[in-house]
């Protein structure tokens, strides 16, 4: 096998489709059955479309939501509202997930359902062995890992933030919520945490956020938290109040880490959110995944044919990495330290809404450009 990737969602399909399209054999390994609900935003910025448009993925076919304006509400309500310069779609992962397997299928990509527990590289075949749960072993002359913001793989690959308890956990719904204007995204904020919703496909809302265990241990339940913590913003109340839940019971992840990751890890090229996750307060997350894949598949195709060596391979898609990715990172790290806690959140949203042109900055500095 050319290469093995492992984790089903926008990075690994899309890396998986764009060498699948180069002429690699390729197997990606996702556990799920699709098509399944995943905890994210789905806001997608509209620099990706022209990588979708040439993977031959018109998400126009999904007719999504198609999103030009940001607000930003503090714990009180204070609003700023800006335009978002290049512009998003809104989307579910339901959708665009299913979506794109049915199009790694139609390109002849092998989809397995299996879960990994390891990945061994052997120096002396310069390829990989993928373990699965099953005992059986997968050779692969290159592994991409693109399985999302934490996963068991992450202790066999002795990557440090694993260690490292991280205090927060996503909660994410479906709505409807037609009290909302269609090409919005709002980005509310409350005590310890801060909330986005923002419209996909059907006319229908995904209402995701972000919040602490130590919230939820607070107040018990997730609808006691929701109650006694969300609903302080009059927005959220609004909301919560108002909304219809589209399916009983949200999708929850916990120990969601933001701390630094590098993307090559055993000689495994990372992508995604298992080589670093940006803040939902920056909103770009899925944009990130499916640049990051267009990265790796550009680097894979190149060793394969055989331009790169091995280290050239890992040093090189570091670099393009670390280069579209680091100061976006960065830049998200800092904004969230200046949300969340309801004082300074208010200071912020109330500076900032006498300075757009800082806001539009911010966003500028954790968007890329169309590739």
């Amino acid at each position: 096998m050319d290469v093995i990737i492992i984790g089903g969602g926008l990075g690994g399909l899309c890396a998986a489709l764009d060498l699948r399209l180069r002429g690699h054999a390729v197997t990606l390994v996702e556990r799920r059955q699709y098509p399944f609900h995943r905890v994210c935003g789905e806001y997608v910025s509209n620099e990706v479309l022209p990588y979708l448009r040439r993977l031959g993925a018109e998400v126009e076919a999904l007719a999504p939501a198609h999103i030009s304006r940001l607000q930003v509400s503090s714990p009180a309500g204070r609003v700023l509202e800006v335009p978002l310069d290049l512009g998003g779609f809104g989307i579910s992962r339901y959708q665009l997930d299913e979506f794109l397997y049915q199009l790694l299928q139609q390109a002849g990509g092998q989809v397995l359902h299996a879960t990994v527990t390891d990945v061994e590289f052997e120096a002396a075949t310069d390829a990989h062995q993928v373990v699965l749960s099953d005992g059986r072993r997968l050779p692969a002359r290159v592994v991409v890992g693109t399985y999302g913001k934490r996963s068991a793989l992450d202790r066999q690959l002795e990557r440090p933030f694993f260690s490292q308890r991280s205090p927060y956990l996503g909660v994410k719904y479906h709505l409807r919520y037609p009290a909302m204007p269609r090409d919005l995204i709002a980005l509310h904020n409350f005590a310890d945490g801060y909330a986005g919703i923002s419209a996909i496909e059907d006319d229908k809302y995904c209402f995701c956020y972000l919040t602490t265990r130590r919230n939820l241990k607070a107040h018990g339940t997730i609808p006691a938290m929701e109650a006694a913590v969300l609903a302080r913003n009059p927005h959220l109340h609004h909301i919560l109040s108002t909304a219809e839940v589209l399916y009983p019971q949200p999708e929850v992840i916990n120990e969601i880490s933001f701390a630094p990751k590098t993307c090559v890890e055993r000689h495994v090229l990372l992508a995604g959110d298992a080589a670093g996750l940006i803040t939902p307060l920056c909103g770009n997350g899925m944009a990130m995944a499916i640049h990051g894949a267009s990265l790796a598949a550009a680097r894979t195709d190149a060793f394969l044919r055989g331009h790169l060596s091995r280290p050239q391979l890992e040093a090189t898609y570091s670099a393009d990495w670390q280069g579209q990715f680091g100061r976006r990172l960065r830049v998200g790290r800092a904004v969230q330290r200046l949300f969340g806690q309801p004082l300074l959140s208010e200071l912020t949203v109330g500076g900032l809404s006498h300075w757009p042109g800082a806001v539009r900055a911010l966003m500028r500095r954790t968007h890329g450009e169309a590739f």
